[in-house]
C-alpha cells in the first residue's frame, strides 16, 4: 500500500508493506508490516522491517521486531528493539563491504 503524505497508526494494522511519505506509529499501536517512508516515528509494537529515507525516532514506548535501515536514528530510554540496525547516508549502501574495503586499505 502507497500512500503519499502523513499516516497515522494508533490501533491495530497487518499487512505486506506500508509505504508512507512520514509514518507515525502511535503508543497504543499494534502494526505487523514492514515500513517504508521519509520519516518513521513509532511508539507502539511494530513487527516487520523499517526503512527510512531520512530518520527514525524510537520514543521510550516503543517495541521494534525487525531491522532497521536509515541514515539516522534516535533511540529514547526504554525502547526495546529486537533485529539489525544498518545506518548509512543511503539505506540500501552495502556497509559490510564498505567497511571491509576500508579495513583492507590500511594494511
Amino acid at each position: 500500500m502507497f500512500i503519499n503524505g502523513t499516516l497515522q497508526i494508533d490501533g491495530r494494522f497487518e499487512g505486506t508493506l506500508l509505504m508512507v511519505d512520514q509514518i507515525y506509529i502511535g503508543p497504543n499501536a499494534r502494526v505487523k508490516a514492514n515500513l517504508e517512508g521519509s520519516n518513521v516515528v513509532i511508539e507502539g509494537v511494530v513487527i516487520g522491517n523499517i526503512k527510512a529515507r531520512n530518520r527514525v525516532i524510537l520514543m521510550p514506548t516503543a517495541r521494534v521486531l525487525g531491522d532497521i535501515r536509515t541514515p539516522e536514528i534516535m533511540i529514547q530510554n526504554g525502547v526495546m528493539l529486537e533485529g539489525n540496525l544498518h545506518i548509512a547516508s543511503k539505506p540500501d549502501t552495502a556497509i559490510r563491504e564498505i567497511i571491509l574495503d576500508l579495513y583492507k586499505k590500511h594494511d
